[in-house]
């Protein structure tokens, strides 16, 4: 008991005073449900399109702090600030709703097995919130933060701060029910005090998203949250900002939600960006407008050529940038917020515009790196957005043409083996890297000196977890080709 008044303590010293504007999935692909404003206030909103559209549901439960939504169809939670969990079998509609159960902490989890919730990381109920088991969760340590479920049963993470440090969050990791907390990863984070820290499980085991609201980056781990890669930065805006984030029903998928509101509510505005490649790129949706909108530039790349991707997830420190070989095509993609009559985009940072387009193609012809910068405007304002040392052009080295035609592996997707042909135009040594989403490498195959020829090798992959790797063939050295398969 003495544990639990402890975490009670703990848990609300880092909540929100105000109502937390929470985005979660449905059960089925392109359902999400959301917290947002509407004529009158704020309400539940539902979406089965992926949140181009969606309906006001309940827009009279005033002392909704969090939802989540249930791996049953149609089945979704609520807790309010007095904690006490409320369900819905009916998606949500007003007057569905039915008392469940008290003593709920503000974080809840729910949507990997039907008719299972968790109560942070306290206890968790087997049916529909009823009853809960608690549980032990030895080893926590510090100010919980955030708690979220793997899709893998019986793993869950807790995102921690502790006081007097104030430059680091710490993700502890459980494998048994949070019966046992490890640390799993020290984050170095400018503040841990006041802004948006979420996180988020993705589609396969072992895939988890982390937002890191002050400073506004998207982090993702493919390992259980034991390494981290950036795969997005944000444009950081007093006006609109990123309120909540969450892992889609797809692979690669994942929604931002951003809450727009004037002072005097003439004003309001809901935007779900939705990306299906780990956040790189996003389409701007609009489900619910209201008078005037707000204006904030945000835009991403990746190179055009989309059979060489691993060049578009390439890191440095961590941090994502696009990388290739002159000359280099970039395709930019916009997903700038607002009403906008013009685009102004500055591919080096020199002052000069060089194009007006929404979601221009630009061609690198020199080595080095480059900054980018986007400016938007509508008729009342202007806002810009710099992403600095963005692009990387490097040298070619001249084999790649003659090796690509020749290199592919089957099955893909592949269960435990797949086996790669390819044909070595010249005597030359060859090896293999396999490299995860994120351009980590994973495996690295030494083939030695090869003749002249076709050729073949069959890798074991039975250790690796579902998901999309690369593997890239270098012949001297020198990568000449780069292909996709999915671990199943």
């Amino acid at each position: 008991m003495k544990k639990l008044i402890l975490f009670s303590v703990f848990f609300l010293s880092a909540s929100q005073a105000l109502p937390d504007w929470f985005i979660t999935r449905g059960p089925v692909p392109g359902e999400i449900y959301f917290m947002g404003g509407t004529h009158t206030g704020y309400g539940l909103y539902h979406s089965t399109d992926f949140g181009e559209t969606a309906v006001c549901v309940d827009s009279t439960t005033q002392l909704i702090m969090t939802i989540t939504a249930d791996k049953t169809p149609g089945v979704i939670y609520y807790t309010n600030l007095v904690e006490a969990l409320y369900i819905s079998y009916d998606y949500g509609n007003q007057g569905s709703w039915q008392y469940r159960n008290s003593g709920i902490n503000l974080q809840i989890n729910s949507g990997v097995i039907e008719g299972t919730i968790y109560n942070a990381f306290v206890s968790h109920s087997s049916d529909y919130g009823n009853n809960f088991m608690p549980h032990s969760y030895n080893g926590f340590f510090g100010n919980t933060i955030d708690v979220e479920i793997d899709n893998e049963a019986d793993i869950g993470y807790v995102l921690v701060n502790k006081f007097g440090v104030s430059d680091s969050l710490f993700l502890l990791k459980s494998t048994d029910n949070f019966e046992n907390l490890e640390l799993q990863h020290s984050f170095h984070t400018e503040s841990n005090y006041g802004s948006l820290r979420r996180l988020s499980r993705c589609f396969y085991q072992g895939e988890l998203f982390f937002f890191k609201g002050s400073e506004g980056r998207l982090l993702i781990s493919q390992n259980f949250g034991e390494e981290w890669y950036e795969t997005n930065y944000f444009n950081k805006s007093l006006a609109i900002a990123v309120n909540d984030i969450v892992g889609g029903r797809t692979e690669g998928e994942i929604y931002s939600l951003y809450l727009f509101s004037s002072m005097s509510g003439i004003n309001t505005h809901i935007y779900i960006l939705r990306s299906i490649d780990y956040g790189i790129t996003y389409e701007v949706l609009h489900p619910f407008a209201k008078g005037q909108e707000p204006l904030l530039s945000q835009f991403s790349a990746k190179s055009v050529d989309n059979d060489i991707i691993i060049i578009d997830i390439k890191t440095i420190d961590s941090v994502y940038f696009v990388t290739g070989e002159m000359p280099l095509d970039v395709q930019f993609y916009n997903y700038s917020i607002g009403d906008i009559n013009l685009y102004e985009w500055d591919f080096n940072n020199d002052g000069i515009v060089d194009s007006n387009e929404e979601n221009p193609i630009h061609t690198y012809t020199d080595t080095g790196w480059y900054s980018v910068d986007l400016s938007v405007y509508d008729d009342y304002d202007t806002n810009s957005f710099l992403r600095e040392n963005y692009i990387h052009v490097v040298k070619t080295t001249g084999i790649t043409d003659i090796f690509q035609p020749v290199l592919n592996n089957y099955p893909n997707p592949l269960d435990n083996t797949t086996t790669i042909n390819y044909y070595v135009p010249y005597r030359c040594k060859i090896s293999f890297e396999i490299l995860d989403i994120l351009g980590k490498e994973v495996m690295n195959i030494n083939q030695g000196s090869k003749q002249k020829g076709e050729q073949k090798i069959t890798i074991d992959l039975s250790n690796f977890a579902p998901g999309v790797y690369y593997y890239v063939l270098k012949a001297d050295n020198s990568v000449a080709g780069v292909r996709k398969m999915v671990v199943k």
